[in-house]
């Protein structure tokens, strides 16, 4: 993976080895080996790109902030002689200026390099309500990107840009960043202009960030806020500061009250979290989740949705057509919600927000996850309005509420591959504060490891375990192959060895044990391994596949059949 992180990039700028031209070419290059992932509504083309690059000609890569960075712009956000489709051609329109925070980040020196696909009208979290098709997942093309921002989010993911501006109303912001391995800011109401923003509720929309990493993030933020008077939205906040306590208290969903929608992985992964932020130094506080949960339905139950239909209304009047049915069934009806309502939605609110104040009041910030769970693409279009509600459990409430929100990546992958994060938030205006405390989280993970699969000497107790135990392993089970192995005692020793040959035709289930080695002790334990054995992919009982031992084929002449044992240790004892 091209690396195009801020500090990478200022790096290299420095010593000469890239120039901003030489990086907009590769990524201009690359854009279209993703064209299935449809990620860009459109991108700039060489001659739209030229004012950016010759603007930063003869300037000392040093002499602005965000020097020759590339970030992509969401497709509801504007960018001066780009057209703005908010996800629906029929709206489309070109505007003269660009938004007050794309303004804000061309002025330190970042070059856009195209505007992202996005749910239309920003009414979704699942990246695949567009008529410019569905953005696939950055880890598993059948996998949603999250939403609605999910083109700026995978543009990150697959190295076309260093950040990506998105926004957030209901979750959009953390959603995809949550799915695609990102952080994802949040910030507070008002930090960031919301000038130039197709709006989907005025009131409670934020532009947000997406990064790398909250180093990257916290430069971004940094440039990107500020007031803008033109904005009647925009607040001046004072922001607390980033310094962050040795011991720190933070809120966790009561275990009843945390909802994985069946996603036991997703449950542990969670689990996991909660240890990876004490050993950062915080202390777990089960809250009561329930009114944080009430103000979530709220938003889409409540007349907050009629706020989608005002932004649009003269559009959906006149061109109901234009709209994709799912987008045009949850804004329409809310043109019969009436001023009761929505007044009684405002009281009741803000008894909630009393409520969840009081919780945060007590506690530097809450853990959540990001999302309940991930679905597939196709899973999302025939069950498209429960699905996507799903993965709005932990984000719904946070701008109702007024409060800030970093999403951050869990630490590894899920055992299907696919990535998974946690968000923290707090009252609005701990923005930095909360990037801080995601960094402490970041260094807190454990280190990255890798499941491993033995059959031999290697076995607990066996001759060769030590090799395994002295380099961190641990034993994760006892278990089986699937039922395609066979097994055969190899010549030579000692110390004597199998080999085991995947044989789907005649092969049976073998005994194994799996154990977790440290990435960083891989190269070493790998160098020990005498032909004819190797590492490859083996498949166990449950059907998932692992690296393990296997052997190559030619030594098998010399070798002697074992099978029937069902295992190394019932060879041994037998003997």
């Amino acid at each position: 993976m091209i690396d195009l992180s801020l500090s990478s990039l200022r790096r290299d700028y420095v010593a000469g080895t890239r120039t901003p031209r030489g990086v907009i070419a590769d990524i201009l290059a690359r854009i279209p080996l993703h064209a299935d992932d449809n990620i860009w509504i459109s991108t700039l083309t060489a001659a739209e790109l030229e004012p950016y690059l010759a603007a930063l000609d003869g300037r000392e890569p040093t002499s602005l902030p965000l020097y020759g960075v590339p970030f992509a712009i969401k497709d509801n956000i504007d960018l001066a002689g780009v057209a703005t489709t908010a996800a629906c051609p029929a709206y489309a329109y070109l505007p003269e200026r660009s938004a007050h925070v794309v303004e804000r980040l061309v002025a330190a020196g970042a070059i856009p390099v195209g505007k992202a696909n996005l749910d239309q009208f920003a009414t979704g979290l699942v990246g695949a309500r567009s008529p410019y098709g569905a953005t696939r997942n950055a880890y598993n093309p059948e996998y949603v990107s999250g939403g609605s921002s999910g083109g700026s989010a995978v543009a990150v993911a697959h190295a076309l840009a260093s950040f990506a501006l998105g926004t957030d109303t209901a979750g959009s912001g953390r959603v995809p960043a949550g799915l695609n391995a990102l952080v994802g800011v949040k910030p507070s109401k008002g930090l960031l202009s919301a000038r130039g923003l197709v709006p989907a509720c005025r009131s409670l929309d934020c532009l947000s960030i997406f990064a790398l990493d909250t180093v990257d993030a916290r430069a971004v933020l940094d440039v990107a806020a500020g007031f803008d008077a033109e904005d009647i939205y925009a607040r001046e906040l004072a922001l607390v500061p980033a310094d962050t306590p040795a011991r720190f208290r933070f809120g966790v969903p009561a275990a009843g009250q945390l909802e994985f929608c069946g996603d036991a992985d997703m449950a542990a992964a969670f689990a996991g979290a909660v240890a990876q932020m004490v050993a950062a130094g915080g202390e777990a506080v089960a809250i009561d989740f329930t009114p944080f949960r009430e103000a979530a339905r709220l938003l889409y139950e409540g007349p907050w949705v009629a706020e989608r239909y005002a932004a649009i209304a003269d559009f959906i009047q006149a061109r109901p057509d234009a709209l994709l049915p799912v987008t045009r069934a949850i804004i329409e009806p809310a043109a019969g919600l009436g001023a009761v309502a929505a007044f009684q939605a405002q009281y009741r609110l803000l008894e909630l927000k009393r409520r969840t104040d009081a919780v945060l009041a007590e506690l530097d910030f809450v853990l959540t996850p990001t999302a309940p769970t991930h679905y597939r693409i196709r899973e999302v279009e025939a069950d498209p309005i429960r699905l996507n509600a799903n993965l709005g459990i932990y984000t719904n409430f946070m701008n109702l509420l007024d409060y800030a929100a970093l999403a951050v990546p869990g630490a590894g992958r899920l055992p299907n591959g696919l990535p998974w994060g946690v968000t923290l938030f707090a009252p609005a205006g701990h923005d930095r504060r909360l990037l801080a405390f995601g960094a402490r989280f970041a260094a807190a993970a454990p280190a990255e490891t890798l499941e491993l699969l033995v059959c031999g000497a290697h076995l607990s107790g066996l001759p060769l375990n030590h090799q395994l135990t002295e380099r961190g392993a641990t034993l994760v089970e006892a278990t089986h192959t699937a039922p395609a192995y066979r097994l055969y005692a190899l010549a030579g020793g000692p110390p004597y060895r199998p080999g085991l040959v995947r044989d789907p035709a005649a092969g049976t289930a073998i005994a194994v044990e799996v154990w977790r080695l440290p990435l960083a002790t891989l190269g070493s334990f790998m160098a020990g391994i005498p032909a004819p054995l190797g590492i490859g992919s083996v498949e166990l009982a449950d059907g998932r596949w692992v690296k393990g031992f296997i052997c190559e084929g030619h030594a098998l002449a010399e070798a002697t059949d074992i099978t029937a044992y069902g295992g190394w240790r019932a060879y041994l004892a037998a003997r």
